[in-house]
């Protein structure tokens, strides 16, 4: 016998668009992208030979107790 007051109501329009079940799921993976991206850039600026040059010598000085 199907005991149909035990399903769950038919679901609106209304209802469907408010529910926000995976929603920070979907965060995550936006501010992951964001993240490789931002660290894509990184990668490019850094295998720069003026950057690499900059960053060296500003790791001497710094290293360098003068």
């Amino acid at each position: 016998m199907i005991d149909f007051a035990s399903e769950p109501a038919p679901r609106g329009v209304a209802d469907l668009l408010a529910d926000d079940t995976g929603a920070s799921t979907a965060e995550y993976a936006i501010v992951t992208m964001a993240a490789v991206a931002f660290a894509g850039v990184l990668v490019v600026i850094m295998r720069s030979g003026e950057v690499r040059e900059i960053l060296t010598d500003l790791v001497r000085r710094a290293l360098s107790v003068a």
